[in-house]
C-alpha cells in the first residue's frame, strides 16, 4: 500500500476530504484507489484560531510502483507493514506455564501462549471483573475494603479501573497485535489510528472478559480469587506454587506478571532469596479542574469540546534543585477513585469512562522520589515509604478511608482549606479538608509547589485556587525491580519469568502488554524443538 502523511483537515470538515486530497498528492485519479484505511490521526490545538486534524492514510492503488516512482512529495512513500509474525514451533507442550496475575501482563502473556498452544494456567488473586466491580463500588459507597478484590487486584489488574490509556513510546508489530486483540474483543476500532487511544473503564471490563473467553477456548484455565502463597524453588530451580496456602501445582515455568501492589509477594520473594533491586518512581497527589476551565485552555473555547471531546493535557517540569515534576495518567472528565489494598491506607488513582464527560478532569501531580531519598537498607525500601505515606493518609483523613483533600490555592499559600470551592471532589468514599502537608515528605511538596505555577504557564487555570489535591498518590509504578536476564528468566532463579509493571519493566496497560508478549515468546523460544 502507498502511505500518505500530513492531510489537514480543519474541525468539521468531512473525512470525504482526505481521499481528494491523496489522490491529489500522489497524482492519481479516484479510480485507481482500490481501498482507503486511516494509519493515524492527531489533533493540532496550537494555534486555537486554526485547530485541524493531521492524518496518515494508506492506500491500495492501482499500479502502486509507478504511482510512487511518480510522487515527488516527500509525505508519499511504501507503507510500513505492522503485521506480527508468531513464533513457529513445533513445541514441547508436556510443560504447562503458570502466570500469576491476569493485568495487562498476564492477558497477553497468557493470550499468546494460548495461540500457540501452550494451554497455560492463570492464578489471579481477585475476583473476575462482574464480582470486582461490586466489590469496589461496594468500598466506594461503605468504606468496606475487600484487599483481594479492589481498584488494583482482579481481573485486568489497576489499568481496568483507569481510563484505559493505551499510549506508549514503543512503536512495533506487537503494540498492533495487542491493538488488533483489543478490537476483535469488543474496543472501538478508532484506538488503531487515533493519536492518544483509550478505551474507558466501561468498555474495558467488557474487552477484558472477550479475552479471558478466548483464552480459555484455547485450552487456558484462569483461575480467580487464587492467590499464590509460595513458590516452591529447590536448588535455584522452579518446582511448582502453592495457592491460597493449601494447593500445590507442579511447574517449571512461572511468569510473575504482578501488579505494583503486590507487597506480600515481593516480601515473599525477598524471602526466598530472589534478587531483587530499589528502583526509582514517583510520588504526589490527584490534582482536579473543572473539566470546561482544561478545554478553554487547549483549545481556545469550550464548543469544541462537543465534536473534539474533553481536552488533555500532559506537563513536565524540572525544579532549581533538578527534581523532575510531571502530571500522570490524566483523566478528562474523570473520577479520583479509592485505590486502596491494604487496610487502613488511603491511596487515591485516577479513572474515567469511554464518554470522558464527567464535570472534572484529574491527573497525577508527580514528583520524582530515587533510592536515596527512602534509604537503601532493603530492596523493599521504596514499598515501605509507600506504606508510610498511606498510612499517614489514612490518620490524616480521620478514618473510613477518607482521603486528605486540600485547595491548590490553600497550598500553596501554605494554609489548610476549610470547605471545597468551585471544584467539587469526586473521591469516594469522602475526603476530608486540610492539608496534604501532614501526608507528604517536605522535599515532595515543595516541588509541587515550585511545579504549579510553572505548569500554569503551559496549561492556563492549572493553578486555579479552587483545583483540589488528594492525596496520597503511591502507586503510580512499582518500586521493586525483580532482576531479569536476557532470556527474561530471574538472574537466580531458573523458570521463573518476572514480567510487567509489578516486576519493574513497564509503565501502563500497553508497555505491561508488550512485556507480557515478550516473555510469552521466550517461553516458547525455550520449548521450541
Amino acid at each position: 500500500m502507498i502511505r500518505v502523511r500530513d492531510l489537514k483537515l480543519l474541525v468539521g470538515e468531512s473525512e470525504d476530504l482526505l481521499f481528494k486530497k491523496a489522490c491529489k498528492k500522489i497524482g492519481c485519479s479516484p479510480k485507481d484507489i482500490n481501498e482507503i484505511k486511516i494509519f493515524r490521526r492527531s489533533l493540532d490545538a496550537r494555534k486555537k484560531s486554526s485547530i485541524f486534524y493531521n492524518y496518515t492514510i494508506d492506500l491500495s492503488v492501482k499500479n502502486e510502483e509507478h504511482f510512487l516512482k511518480k510522487a515527488k512529495d516527500k509525505s508519499v512513500s511504501k507503507a510500513d507493514e505492522y503485521k506480527y509474525e508468531y513464533i513457529t514451533g513445533p513445541f514441547d507442550y508436556s510443560k504447562r506455564p503458570v502466570i500469576v496475575g491476569f493485568g495487562p501482563a498476564g492477558i497477553f502473556a497468557s493470550l499468546l501462549l494460548a495461540q500457540m498452544g501452550f494451554k497455560p494456567i492463570v492464578f489471579e488473586r481477585g475476583a473476575d471483573v462482574d464480582k470486582r466491580t461490586s466489590d469496589i463500588e461496594n468500598f466506594f459507597s461503605t468504606g468496606e475494603l475487600n484487599t483481594k478484590s479492589n481498584v488494583q487486584f482482579g481481573e485486568g489488574g489497576a489499568g481496568t479501573f483507569s481510563d484505559g490509556k493505551l499510549t506508549t513510546r514503543i512503536k512495533s508489530s506487537v503494540c498492533r497485535k495487542i491493538m488488533e486483540e483489543f478490537v476483535k474483543a469488543g474496543a472501538p476500532e478508532e484506538i488503531l489510528y487515533v493519536h492518544n487511544p483509550h478505551i474507558g473503564t466501561d468498555l474495558l471490563k467488557g474487552v477484558i472478559k472477550n479475552i479471558r473467553e478466548k483464552i480459555i477456548s484455547l485450552g487456558g484455565e484462569i483461575h480467580f480469587n487464587s492467590t499464590v502463597t509460595d513458590i516452591l524453588i529447590n536448588n535455584g530451580e522452579v518446582e511448582g506454587v502453592i495457592i491460597n496456602g493449601d494447593k500445590t501445582y507442579k511447574c517449571s515455568d512461572v511468569i510473575l506478571a504482578l501488579g505494583h501492589s503486590a507487597r506480600d509477594t515481593f516480601e515473599l520473594l525477598l524471602s526466598k532469596n530472589v534478587l531483587l533491586e530499589a528502583k526509582p518512581f514517583a510520588v504526589g497527589a490527584r490534582i482536579e479542574h473543572k473539566q470546561k476551565m482544561i478545554d478553554i485552555s487547549q483549545y481556545g473555547d469550550e464548543k469544541y469540546a462537543e465534536s473534539l471531546g474533553a481536552a488533555e493535557y500532559k506537563i513536565t517540569y524540572t525544579t532549581k534543585k533538578g527534581r523532575g515534576v510531571y502530571t500522570f495518567c490524566m483523566c478528562p472528565g474523570g473520577h479520583v477513585v479509592a485505590a486502596a489494598s491494604e487496610e487502613n491506607m488511603v491511596a487515591v488513582n485516577g479513572m474515567s469512562y469511554h464518554a470522558r464527560d464527567g464535570e472534572n478532569s484529574n491527573s497525577a501531580l508527580l514528583v520524582q522520589v530515587n533510592p536515596e531519598d527512602y534509604g537503601l537498607e532493603s530492596p523493599l525500601s521504596g514499598m515501605y515509604f509507600q506504606r508510610e505515606l498511606e498510612r499517614k493518609a489514612f490518620i490524616t483523613g480521620g478514618g473510613g478511608y477518607k482521603a486528605p483533600c486540600q485547595k491548590v490555592g490553600d497550598f500553596l499559600e501554605g494554609k489548610e482549606s476549610t470547605s471545597q470551592g468551585s471544584v467539587k471532589s469526586t473521591y469516594r468514599p469522602d475526603v476530608k479538608m486540610g492539608t496534604i502537608e501532614n501526608v507528604l515528605p517536605q522535599f515532595i511538596t515543595d516541588a509541587m509547589k515550585e511545579a504549579i505555577p510553572e505548569m500554569a504557564k503551559k496549561v492556563k487555570g492549572f493553578d486555579s485556587s479552587d483545583a483540589i489535591l488528594t492525596a496520597v498518590e503511591s502507586r503510580s509504578s512499582s518500586p521493586v525491580r525483580i532482576v531479569r536476564s536476557e532470556n527474561g528468566e530471574s538472574i537466580n532463579t531458573k523458570g521463573l519469568y518476572p514480567c510487567g509493571e509489578g516486576a519493574g519493566y513497564a509503565g501502563g496497560i500497553m508497555s505491561a502488554a508488550v512485556d507480557g508478549v515478550y516473555i510469552a515468546e521466550k517461553i516458547a523460544l525455550k520449548y521450541r524443538k
